[in-house]
């Protein structure tokens, strides 16, 4: 029987796991997900990754043959093999994944932040692959962020470079993210900050809007895509809002490392034009002159489904070009 080598990607979200078998290519042949917070024990989390892994690799027409495993995760050290004090996950303190993982599936491993993992995915099999200096934006359960610049990945000292999430928007009088930081920028500009808007913008305004029935935990992004594509009032006031926000923190952190291009990659980019319109019209407003007209705002170039699986593979396919 014929081999074909492949990486084992996983990125571990607030509300998914999802795992995939991907190629040189950065085509995920195989993938699957269970629900994160299913698992509040870390062994019993662990194990069924395995069980995951064996599972898909079964799948498969042809013997893999597999170089590694990478893993996406958010507040993930790369230098020390750990999730620190994670907001969006049930294990607290500093979690020795990398480690605890290799004892279930030993082979070549690397962990690293979510958003940088997908920053790397970017350069080797995305929209970054012929830029030198680019930001991956994750809009997920939280807001993270890759930095590459100079064509290289922005790692920081401890691992924890791009906790752009958690940059204070509003001066200390606003919301908290996960991590307690009043005014925190995902607490506006993510799944779950759009679901926070829509039950403040019902505070404040008195228009009719399909969401005054709806509970904040029966209440999906897919919902208000829908209600702003019928008009909805209330919609359309949050996809403004939270585009305002991202736009704000977009156009400053590009005086950061002046980037070629934002790539956007998570579940909020599924709203398409609803968010992506606003999102470019106040971008452009609030840029510095000096980089009006050169930085571009696009959506990921790999898969959306296993954009983050791809991601998190590129940790091993990067040693193996």
């Amino acid at each position: 029987m014929n081999t074909v080598d492949l990486v084992i990607g996983i990125d571990i979200g607030g509300t998914k796991t999802k795992i995939g078998l991907v190629d040189k290519a950065g085509n995920c042949l195989s993938q699957m997900y269970f629900r994160t917070k299913d698992h509040p024990d870390l062994d019993t989390y662990l194990e069924e990754v395995k069980r995951s892994v064996d599972g898909l690799m079964q799948e498969l027409p042809q013997k893999p043959n597999i170089l590694g495993c990478g893993i996406g995760a958010p507040n993930a050290s790369s230098k020390r093999g750990t999730i620190e004090n994670a907001a969006n996950l049930l294990w607290k303190g500093s979690v020795p994944i990398l480690e605890k993982l290799k004892e279930k599936m030993p082979m070549p491993m690397r962990l690293m932040n979510d958003a940088s993992a997908a920053a790397l995915g970017e350069m080797l099999f995305g929209s970054g692959k012929n830029m030198t200096d680019f930001i991956v934006i994750t809009l997920g359960t939280g807001f993270g962020a890759g930095i590459v610049a100079n064509g290289k990945l922005i790692d920081g000292y401890d691992g924890f470079a791009g906790e752009l999430g958690h940059v204070d928007m509003t001066v200390g009088d606003g919301r908290l993210t996960g991590l307690g930081v009043r005014g925190g920028l995902e607490a506006y500009v993510s799944a779950t900050g759009l679901k926070r808007t829509i039950m403040y913008l019902q505070s404040k305004y008195m228009d009719d809007s399909r969401f005054r029935n709806i509970a904040y935990n029966d209440l999906h992004g897919e919902d208000i895509t829908k209600a702003a594509e019928e008009g909805d009032v209330i919609a359309l006031k949050a996809f403004d809002y939270t585009a305002r926000m991202m736009a704000l923190a977009l156009a400053n952190f590009t005086a950061f490392t002046q980037p070629e291009a934002f790539i956007l990659m998570g579940g909020l980019t599924n709203s398409g034009k609803w968010i992506m319109e606003p999102l470019n019209k106040y971008f452009n407003e609030f840029l510095l002159e000096v980089y009006k007209g050169k930085v571009k705002i696009v959506t990921s170039g790999m898969p959306g489904k296993t954009a983050a699986i791809c991601g998190a593979a590129a940790l091993i396919w990067e040693n193996h070009r």
